[in-house]
């Protein structure tokens, strides 16, 4: 089964910069669309960005300019540059993958934690 292993949350200043990495336990081409996904307290949960295997991009509006979305296939690694960090940035980011499977199956990631605070 599909394992989603992911790192670089954390604690940021406003205005700061952070790169997620969601790494895949094998190769990332197996996966119609990858993405980041964001719950804030009190929020519902969103899709923050997401990447197709033909590397085409979607993002949430509220992050569009400031947050990229990537993929090293080499490294079957998904990253979410995200810069200009705002407070309400903060949120728990889950990454998610979507195998070409019948029927349609979805992965997630643990989830990490980035808090943007003075």
């Amino acid at each position: 089964q599909v394992q989603l292993v992911e790192s670089g949350g954390g604690l940021v200043q406003p205005g700061g910069s952070l790169r997620l990495s969601c790494a895949a336990s094998g190769n990332i081409s197996r996966f119609y669309a990858m993405g980041w996904y964001r719950q804030a307290p009190g929020k519902e949960r969103e899709l923050v960005a997401s990447i197709s295997s033909s590397g085409s991009t979607n993002y949430v509006d509220s992050v569009k300019g400031r947050f990229t979305i990537s993929r090293d296939n080499a490294k079957n690694t998904v990253y979410l540059q995200m810069n200009s960090l705002k407070p309400e940035d903060t949120a728990i980011y889950s990454c998610n993958a979507r195998p070409y499977s019948i029927p349609p199956l979805t992965y997630w990631g643990q989830g990490t934690q980035v808090i943007v605070s003075s």
